[in-house]
């Protein structure tokens, strides 16, 4: 296959990713995810809390999922002193280490208001290795009251995300907030292009599913997954790139960025299923690497499997370092073998494929 990421594809990625999604506030993200997955699809759904699924060769009996997460980390504006000063909640795993003098936008329902961390002079403070915590973190937006704060939009519970965007490094690292995981939600949009720009007919009715509300516990992955139904579900989300300093690969494993797409080995991923994806990449010849998981994979592969009487499910990773961070970065060889892998299985999912161990 020929270069997979266009011109044209990696525009949408870069806006894709620099528009805010975060958990529970996932609308805007996903209309621009919808907008560009409508030309490839035959059809589409959504459901109450903003899951969107693009559905090829509707109909079917037998029916197929590929899957990402479209949401994103944030922050919950929970306490507003009356000085001005905000106080945050999380909204899923931020990273309060990294917050000071970070830049932040604050939705609100008159818009953007720009805030930033502020974090004392080291000149100034008591202790002078105090380090980041939920207790000392705090947004400034530059008022002086918490009445002029409030006559901006700011409220109690509107969400903050980090101001950072999208780069290229060394024209071949993807760089910015929210690649964990818009980048599925990028790759799963690719397959359905290269499905329809190869005229593939598959012999199942394929949802390409971007889910919400993941980083809070797989919450949208659950609910679609109810309102599918389906018989096989193939999850893409991130992993950790484990070769960059401070990691410890006895804990974490050994995945490397530019080494390939990983597959996990867990209770979760179906086994059977997991051959025919390494079959399909050996077959293709297309890089890969594996992991193994104790219990649960910690993606939306856990709420497909588990949900029903039991989804054949499996998960290909993206190596990506520095996650839940402003500046995550992946591979751009790693995304398209990412996509060229999931490609390929598809075509090797028979209908009516009956995976069970026992028979």
């Amino acid at each position: 296959m020929k270069k997979i990421i266009t011109a044209k594809s990696e525009k949408f990625l870069e806006n894709y990713l620099n528009n805010p999604s975060p958990t529970g506030f996932e609308s805007e993200g996903q209309k621009l995810w919808l907008e560009y997955v409508k030309p490839f699809v035959d059809d589409y759904l959504v459901d109450n809390y903003g899951s969107v699924a693009g559905i090829i060769n509707p109909g079917m009996n037998y029916k197929v999922v590929i899957e990402a997460h479209a949401d994103e980390i944030s922050w919950f504006v929970h306490y507003i002193t009356k000085d001005g000063f905000i106080y945050l909640k999380r909204n899923g795993g931020s990273d309060h280490m990294i917050a000071p003098s970070k830049r932040v936008n604050i939705h609100t329902d008159k818009g953007i208001v720009k805030a930033v961390f502020g974090w004392p002079a080291i000149h100034t403070r008591q202790v002078k290795d105090e380090t980041p915590s939920m207790k000392n973190i705090f947004l400034d937006c530059g008022c002086a009251t918490k009445e002029e704060v409030e006559a901006m939009g700011v409220h109690v519970g509107c969400v903050a995300t980090f101001e950072d965007e999208f780069i290229i490094l060394n024209k071949n690292k993807y760089v910015g907030r929210a690649l964990d995981n818009r980048m599925g939600g990028f790759m799963i949009a690719e397959v359905a292009r290269l499905l329809k720009e190869t005229k593939t007919k598959l012999p199942f009715t394929l949802y390409v599913v971007n889910a919400v509300q993941e980083e809070i516990g797989l919450r949208g992955a659950e609910m679609i997954a109810h309102r599918i139904k389906p018989d096989v579900a193939l999850i893409t989300d991130v992993c950790h790139d484990t070769g960059t300093p401070m990691v410890d690969k006895i804990e974490n494993g050994d995945q490397k960025s530019g080494d390939g797409p990983v597959l996990t080995y867990g209770p979760a991923v179906q086994n059977n299923f997991l051959k025919q994806i390494i079959k399909a990449a050996n077959d293709n010849k297309i890089p890969f690497q594996r992991a193994a998981v104790s219990r649960s994979t910690g993606t939306d592969t856990d709420a497909f499997a588990y949900s029903n009487e039991g989804v054949t499910s499996a998960l290909i990773s993206l190596p990506l370092r520095y996650m839940h961070t402003t500046v995550e970065m992946v591979h751009k060889e790693d995304v398209e073998n990412c996509i060229r892998l999931i490609f390929e299985t598809l075509q090797t999912i028979q209908s009516g494929q009956d995976f069970r161990y026992l028979k």
